[in-house]
């Protein structure tokens, strides 16, 4: 065999091991994608209406929030979120549609407290999923349930399903998930309706962890 030809032959060796080693890279990458975005990776495809696109929006997201300073909350207003959601959950029984009203307020005024931006609902949303991504696909149900109701056309069951996902999302916020090294990879969601009682809209939410740090501190 000829120089030459051991040359070509090397370097089809060398080209094809690489496009073998770039189309694993790729597919190992988007297994971790379906891994941390669950649903909200389905449903950015299907919105999308490719895999390729949708992988580049969902690492903007990464890269987007990575730039916001997002802050846990010091135990002081852990403890007074928890405390005015108590107080909503207790509304839900004379007044529902009121109590989603201000679920959703209270939902927004800790993500901004946290540092998120909180304009655009559609962004909001898109944030949310970067660490959070088990319940945001509730929240936009929840968000929808809510527009619903302020068109006079939420029944009650609809109303007690959106509170529950209120309250996932609320519960959710109140833990630092944004913090660890690993983003956290998607946990299983309750989907199912609990009975059709307002005892279930009235649940206590139950104080979150608290993060220890000198004086409420960020580290």
């Amino acid at each position: 065999m000829s120089v030459a030809a051991i040359v070509i032959l090397v370097a089809a060796v060398v080209v094809v091991g690489a496009a073998a080693w770039y189309v694993g890279l790729r597919r190992r990458h988007t297994d971790e994608l379906r891994t941390r975005y669950g649903s909200e990776y389905s449903r950015t495809v299907s919105e999308l209406g490719s895999q390729r696109r949708a992988e580049q929006e969902l690492e903007h997201r990464e890269e987007r929030v990575d730039a916001l300073d997002i802050r846990p909350l010091s135990n002081e207003q852990r403890t007074r979120f928890t405390q005015e959601w108590r107080n909503v959950q207790s509304l839900f029984v004379d007044d529902p549609g009121g109590a989603i009203s201000r679920a959703d307020g209270l939902v927004e005024e800790v993500m901004k407290v946290r540092g998120y931006p909180v304009s655009d609902f559609d962004q909001r949303a898109a944030d949310l999923s970067v660490h959070h991504s088990h319940v945001v696909e509730n929240y936009r149900a929840a968000r929808d349930i809510a527009e619903k109701h302020r068109r006079g056309a939420a029944s009650t069951e609809e109303l007690r399903r959106a509170m529950v996902h209120y309250r996932e999302l609320f519960q959710d916020l109140l833990e630092d998930r944004e913090q660890p090294v690993e983003r956290a990879v998607e946990r299983p969601v309750e989907r199912e309706l609990p009975p059709a009682s307002r005892r279930v809209a009235e649940a206590p939410v139950e104080n979150p962890p608290v993060t220890r740090t000198d004086k409420d501190v960020r580290p």
